[in-house]
């Protein structure tokens, strides 16, 4: 594994950046390429079949989680036959509000997973420790009733990379860069998906 960054004092941003820059492409080199296929085909499957993909994760893995919700839902279906049924677990901030006031934070996103959730259906979790209970929680539900796993994870992978179906890893230690690729790994499956569903004439001059 990486050393932690930035792990010392820098005198300037540039150095930084730079220094920066170099974990990105580290952290971006070491995602396993083939368990990055299998997730593609499980996603197109999935969605080929009118099954549910819902997404979560906490503060900018959050966000990551509703932006997933734009990219597949919108644009995979851009010049192609899909229709993905996307819901991003993270997005709906009242019922977050009281399921965590009346029951309990730690069930914020396998409350709403239980309540929809439909084997067949898949499951993207994204956590850089993969240890977060509210993440775990669902993925330990989806296992048991029939819901495909993938987790986007950092660090050690956490519990999230040893029970998901697939897990996706970034090799680094850093917030920042690993949310820097998890959210590039996004835009990189929702992208080929949608290429892939294209007529390979309309690819030239489509915007991505």
């Amino acid at each position: 594994m990486v050393e932690a960054f930035p792990g010392r004092r820098f005198a300037d941003v540039g150095a930084y950046w730079q220094a920066y820059a170099a974990q990105l492409a580290h952290a971006t080199a070491s995602v396993d390429r083939a368990k990055l296929d299998a997730a593609a085909a499980l996603l197109e499957a999935a969605i080929r079949a009118g099954n549910w993909v819902y997404a979560c994760g906490n503060g900018g893995s959050a966000a990551i989680s509703n932006h997933l919700l734009c990219d597949f839902a919108k644009g995979i279906q851009t010049d192609t036959d899909h229709r993905p049924r996307v819901i991003s677990l993270a997005a709906n901030i009242e019922t977050i509000l009281a399921i965590g006031n009346d029951i309990g934070f730690d069930d914020v996103f396998v409350y709403q997973l239980r309540t929809a959730a439909r084997a067949g259906d898949v499951l993207v979790t994204i956590s850089s420790s993969g240890n977060s209970e509210n993440i775990v929680r669902p993925i330990e539900w989806a296992r048991r009733n029939g819901v495909k796993t993938i987790a986007l994870t950092g660090f050690d992978g956490g519990r999230s990379a040893r029970l998901a179906d697939l897990n996706i890893h970034v090799d680094a230690r850093n917030y920042g860069v690993i949310e820097d690729v998890h959210q590039s790994l996004m835009h990189a499956l929702s992208q080929f998906i949608r290429q892939a569903a294209m007529a390979a004439e309309r690819i030239p001059g489509a915007r991505f």
